[in-house]
């Protein structure tokens, strides 16, 4: 590690000290065609931007200099922050993700300016820790030209990280059914809301959800989110047959909630011997596996 960073802050200090790169020309000139793509795509309809005195609009700087996905440009016209780019791409800091961006405008443009641009490194900070992985935030500034007048400017920071390498699980083999009368309370889960299904015409709650109120046959449904608290109203304790992908013993339990309906669950965190008919409970949220999350039952703070 420590080689890596030595060599990658060598780099950086012969990029720095090397300044603005060179002067890359822009692809297209300033054109009306752009623009308009540009503004109706951010809803911007500013009348300085049509008609036969148009200006650019300043904010689609970058825009300009785009260089498309297939930038091979010529050894002279290397910049000094490619080689820092490089060397991090290598040593497998690959992860990038924008983390600021200043733009200074000096004026508007008029159709048919030519630009070209220019790069100077500004500084390089690492290693961190951060929650995406190690990495190192690398800052620069862009310079937009006309001729040799400057007409604006971009200071960009951004992450470069290594990726934390996600290990995946095996599947849980008990994997629910989840179909139209369901999903919204799976959806409810991984984003952990307590769901519970409401008929849209008498208004009486339900769990587990079905297709049609069993009060007044309506099939109009929506739903509203539990407060995540209830209280034990049965449970056993299930030592056999074995389970696939559960160790035995494990509680299951009936758990009632004040908002009227009891819902199946699993007592988890705590003594199995110590559960009891009446424990207050609340929910959590157990990830089974890459893709599936089960709503579980813990005591109370009063019953820890």
């Amino acid at each position: 590690m420590t080689d890596l960073r030595d060599h990658l802050m060598a780099l950086v200090d012969k990029a720095v000290a090397a300044g603005e790169g060179p002067r890359l020309a822009a692809p297209h000139p300033v054109n009306d065609t752009m623009i308009s793509h540009w503004t109706e795509a951010m809803g911007d309809r500013n009348p300085l931007y049509t008609g036969p005195e148009a200006v650019a609009p300043p904010a689609m700087i970058q825009v300009w200099s785009m260089e498309g996905l297939r930038r091979e440009p010529a050894a002279e016209l290397r910049r000094p922050v490619d080689d820092v780019f490089e060397a991090l791409d290598e040593a497998g800091y690959t992860g990038v993700v924008a983390t600021n961006c200043e733009h200074t405008y000096h004026r508007y443009l008029a159709m048919g300016e030519k630009l070209t641009s220019s790069t100077r490194l500004l500084d390089t900070v690492g290693p961190k820790r951060t929650a995406l992985g190690e990495g190192y935030f690398v800052t620069w500034n862009v310079t937009w030209y006309s001729g040799d007048e400057p007409v604006a400017e971009m200071m960009f920071r951004l992450l470069k990280f290594r990726p934390i390498e996600k290990v995946s699980r095996e599947p849980y083999p008990l994997t629910p059914a989840v179909n139209g009368d369901t999903r919204f309370f799976w959806d409810g889960v991984r984003q952990g809301e307590l769901r519970i299904q409401k008929c849209g015409a008498c208004g009486e709650l339900r769990h587990p959800p079905g297709p049609v109120c069993p009060s007044c046959r309506s099939a109009e449904r929506t739903h509203i989110v539990a407060g995540g608290t209830g209280t034990v109203y049965s449970y056993v304790v299930h030592h056999h047959p074995a389970v696939p992908g559960r160790e035995t013993p494990f509680v299951v339990a009936v758990v009632e909630l004040p908002e009227g309906v009891r819902m199946v669950g699993n007592i988890v965190q705590y003594p199995i011997e110590d559960v009891y008919v009446g424990m207050p409970v609340r929910v959590t949220y157990q990830e089974m596996d890459d893709e599936l999350t089960l709503p579980m039952w813990v005591p109370t703070q009063e019953e820890v």
